[in-house]
């Protein structure tokens, strides 16, 4: 028996050696991966958030942009609705600012108030706003001493003590100061915004004015905030006008992975942070699973690749078995395809010795000669079961245009397509009958003139062959069909195919044919 043996008794102590190097390198190899693993999921996690934040802060930016438009805008429309007297009757202009802020998102309220910072006209119910004096606020002041326009920081109102933000548009009747249009955005506008970014819990969206001052926050700001000395002020802003940075909140001293993006055209610097631990939570519980099935999968695996050690010897055997199988049927099937393109050539001889007109037997000649150049190119490339179709073509035509001995040149435009097996007698014989009815009558009054074949992939697994020649061309509502377009028809046809003739300088063929699967076959 092989285990008495001589050989298999030495070689056992050299198997036991290899199955503990197997176990150490598969130990070495484990512990390598984990701390790729690792690595990895951990700045897969880092991205992860950072992708999450950056998407975040440009849809607080395109809200911004869009806030400040339609105030800006509904700005205009309060000017021009007050008129050039602000003097009119209280109730009409009322009605008019009501339908300059009717279309603005959230809880808009509008007023309008004169030069002494009392207000004239309001779209807010409640009476207590005829009583408010505005001269104390810096989006009054601003105008007063001449500014065009004013964004406020984070306010809370007077009337019911909502943290809100503002818009002002100074207004001059007259060549002098007349007042201000105001719109008041709800902070709570922001919520919405918030929610639908599902960035978790403890995390903040945010605008800031350019010069640093908190405009408005979600979750609600605890007070107003001047973040100009803050570091994305004194750092990162000025380097750029976007990016990401991890930072303590100058709010709540949170540690936030923080995307910022100045909006272009507005004073809004949009923020969007994600809680650090938040963004890290998912890894670090992946982790501890992982971990923690490691070692005993780890054990498992080291008690099995003894076993396995044993497997892969036989696979080793049946592998080369396999590979002496398979090279005794690539010589079969190169042999096979050799007598066939041999049995074809023999055919042609046959044929030349055939009382038959001449022409035919040069046509049936050049078609069993195109069959026996597909196996020939089959068993010469190794290529049992697919076949790169431009390199057979070119072997095709070539060999047609010497036969013919025709002074014709022949031009090539041909991706490499690799087609099913099966496909490559019918292309090849399409490719035969056209370029044998362009030799025979594109330049039948022997004058010199090109072939040009070109080969290309279509989208939805097609191709499109197209032959043309610069020939005299032919009449195709008078040309009689013969043995050549049948045999197109027919080969096409097994292309799963479609062609057409046109006359462009010559004749043009093209032929759209379905490139198949080896499934499909």
């Amino acid at each position: 028996m092989a285990s008495d043996s001589p050989n298999s008794v030495a070689s056992a102590p050299l198997t036991v050696k290899s199955a503990v190097l197997l176990i150490v390198a598969f130990f070495v190899v484990f512990a390598a991966i984990m701390t790729l693993w690792l690595t990895q999921a951990h700045e897969a996690a880092r991205m992860r958030g950072e992708d999450k934040v950056t998407a975040a802060s440009q849809v607080v930016a395109t809200n911004a942009l869009w806030i400040s438009e339609v105030a800006r805008q509904a700005l205009r429309r309060i000017d021009d609705a007050v008129g050039p007297s602000m003097t009119s009757r209280i109730e009409d202009k009322t009605q008019d600012i009501r339908e300059a802020v009717e279309s603005l998102p959230g809880r808009v309220k509008a007023y309008v108030v004169d030069e002494k910072g009392d207000t004239l006209y309001s779209t807010d119910p409640d009476p207590e706003v005829r009583t408010v004096n505005i001269t104390d606020r810096d989006y009054f002041a601003s105008l007063a001493k001449g500014a065009p326009s004013h964004l406020s920081g984070l306010l809370v109102s007077r009337l019911n003590n909502n943290q809100i933000f503002v818009f002002s548009r100074r207004l001059v009747r007259d060549g002098k100061f007349a007042g201000a249009a105001i719109i008041s955005f709800d902070v709570a506008l922001l919520a919405d915004i918030w929610n639908s970014l599902d960035l978790g819990e403890n995390s903040t969206i945010s605008l800031v004015r350019s010069d640093g001052v908190l405009v408005a926050r979600y979750p609600y700001a605890g007070a107003p905030l001047d973040m100009s000395d803050y570091v994305l002020f004194t750092e990162y802003l000025k380097k750029s006008p976007t990016g990401i940075y991890l930072g303590g909140s100058p709010m709540d001293g949170v540690e936030r992975l923080v995307s910022y993006r100045k909006v272009e055209g507005t004073e809004f610097i949009a923020l969007a942070a994600l809680d650090s631990r938040s963004a890290m939570a998912l890894f670090w519980s992946n982790a501890t699973v992982t971990l923690l099935l490691a070692l005993p999968t780890a054990l498992a695996l080291a008690a099995a690749s003894l076993w396995i050690t044993q497997l892969l010897q036989r696979d080793a055997r049946r592998r080369s078995d396999l590979a002496a199988a398979l090279e005794s049927n690539q010589l079969l099937l190169r042999e096979i395809h050799h007598r066939v393109k041999n049995n074809l050539q023999s055919i042609q001889s046959l044929v030349r010795l055939q009382d038959i007109p001449e022409g035919a037997k040069t046509d049936l000649r050049g078609r069993i000669a195109a069959m026996a150049a597909v196996h020939e190119h089959i068993y010469s490339f190794d290529q049992f079961a697919d076949v790169e179709a431009s390199a057979m073509l070119k072997s095709v035509i070539s060999a047609l245009v010497d036969t013919r001995a025709r002074k014709v040149e022949v031009t090539y435009d041909l991706e490499p397509i690799v087609i099913e097996h099966d496909q490559a007698t019918p292309l090849a014989l399409v490719a035969n009958e056209v370029v044998t009815n362009s030799l025979k009558y594109a330049f039948h009054d022997g004058r010199q003139g090109t072939i040009h074949v070109r080969l290309r992939k279509l989208e939805n697994s097609h191709a499109e062959l197209v032959i043309s020649d610069n020939g005299t061309g032919f009449d195709m509502s008078t040309s009689r069909e013969g043995m050549g377009s049948k045999l197109i028809r027919g080969v096409v046809a097994q292309l799963d195919g479609t062609y057409r003739y046109e006359m462009n300088g010559g004749a043009v063929f093209s032929l759209d044919f379905t490139l198949r699967s080896r499934d499909e076959g």
